[in-house]
């Protein structure tokens, strides 16, 4: 005969009344979770997600900038992302979860916006300017005057000194397409045409012009400011009237949150105006514009 105590059966009262009191102990928790998610306002639970951000290839310097003061100033955060607006501009239309799109040409806000894509038709932000950078030990001669150095850039497409001339890709860059208007204005673009090194966007441009990969670039301005591209090389403002302007369009879109109004209104204030004025942005109220 087993002398050993016998075990507690699963079905004992004891055990009955602990597994009762454990489900109702975990309802009681899920009752009060539901309570307090629903008492969350809705702008506090967006808090959690980070709003996105896309920002044309010219802003990598000044944007970056701006978005540590705002969340200095808010407590707030941005997730930054940049390339080429047209390229953004697809994205945004294909679903991609952007919350503010600010682009290098306000057209492609403006295509946004007639989808019913954004909050409104947006807000002009800034108007940029285009540079021809030669990197240290280019051939080409820079001058200061920039008619005397498209004329040498005419001259060193012709004899050989410039092989590579690199833009972004007009068919999607705004800087691009700004660059390919100035040449031809210029009378350069057959002689150009043929050596273009294409970048994905005006930072990759910029990048092929200081790395080696041509003799030349044409590229934005905010970029050659920066520390890191201007002591690589020498650079000669073009003049506006080469290229149609480059009205750069900030919007919200449709799935903003708290966090991204909240931004795209610090944007428009005069600390990140200021911060857009030193990296080589003309402001549009400066240039006449609306």
């Amino acid at each position: 005969m087993d002398s050993r105590p016998a075990r507690p059966s699963l079905e004992s009262p004891r055990s009955d009344r602990g597994g009762r009191v454990g489900a109702l102990t975990r309802a009681l928790v899920v009752v009060a979770l539901l309570a307090l998610a629903a008492a969350v306002p809705a702008h506090a639970q967006s808090r959690a997600q980070v709003p996105a951000v896309a920002a044309a290839a010219d802003l990598q310097f000044a944007l970056p900038e701006i978005a540590v003061d705002f969340e200095k100033a808010t407590g707030r955060k941005v997730r930054l992302a940049f390339g080429s607006s047209g390229n953004f501009r697809r994205q945004i239309a294909e679903g991609a979860p952007f919350e503010v799109f600010l682009s290098a040409d306000e057209s492609f806000v403006q295509a946004l916006a007639a989808e019913g894509r954004t909050v409104d038709g947006g807000t002009l932000y800034a108007i940029g300017r285009l540079v021809l950078f030669a990197p240290s030990g280019s051939p080409l001669v820079l001058a200061s005057a920039p008619e005397a150095a498209l004329a040498d850039l005419g001259a060193a497409l012709a004899d050989g000194r410039v092989r590579k001339l690199a833009i972004a890709n007009p068919e999607h860059a705004p800087y691009g397409r700004a660059a390919r208007e100035a040449l031809q204005k210029a009378g350069l673009w057959d002689a150009a045409r043929p050596k273009l090194v294409l970048g994905e966007n005006v930072s990759q441009a910029a990048q092929f012009a200081v790395g080696g990969s041509a003799q030349a670039g044409i590229f934005a301005y905010s970029l050659a400011l920066s520390p890191a591209i201007a002591e690589r090389g020498r650079h000669v403002l073009l003049p506006a009237e080469l290229h149609a302007p480059l009205a750069q369009r900030m919007v919200l879109l449709t799935r903003a949150g708290d966090d991204a109004r909240a931004f795209y209104a610090y944007l428009q204030t005069p600390a990140a105006r200021a911060v857009f004025r030193r990296h080589g942005f003309t402001l549009p109220r400066e240039a006449g514009a609306p």
